[in-house]
């Protein structure tokens, strides 16, 4: 594997291992209490920290394909948390969702930026930047 994408090998875990950090600071530190749609993406986003850690550690990237389907999954599941928090029609399925309603909105920056949205935010990336290496390297 070259050196960028050894790079972007990293990156691509970095964001991952920022995103598990992020999603444990908001429940242990914050004591924000997950609801069942978080719970999914985290169950998506964990997984990559391992996944894409081993790659980068064998320079391979072939060990990582599986951290593209579950980031390209996590994309639709934090996108569709997002909407059933913003759109009317949807928040209905939102309050059944269990103790915690997955509405329920803890952090709001600027007026959009949500944790879903911060999720979905850290899958797209994941997700670009891994069909970027695979894009280059059909390219070679």
């Amino acid at each position: 594997m070259s050196k960028r994408n050894d790079m972007l090998l990293f990156i691509v875990w970095a964001i991952s291992f920022i995103a598990m950090l992020g999603s444990l600071f908001y429940s242990e530190v914050m004591g924000f209490l997950p609801c069942e749609m978080c719970w999914y993406q985290r169950i998506l986003m964990y997984p990559l920290v391992v996944i894409y850690g081993y790659a980068v550690y064998k320079k391979d990237m072939k060990y990582a394909f599986p951290g593209m389907i579950l980031s390209g999954i996590g994309i639709v599941v934090s996108a569709y948390h997002y909407l059933m928090q913003h759109i009317p029609s949807l928040e209905e399925a939102g309050n059944g969702c269990g103790l915690i309603p997955c509405t329920t909105i803890y952090v709001d920056f600027l007026g959009f930026v949500t944790i879903p949205f911060q999720a979905f935010i850290a899958f797209v990336f994941i997700f670009s930047i891994h069909l970027f290496m695979i894009v280059q390297k059909r390219s070679v």
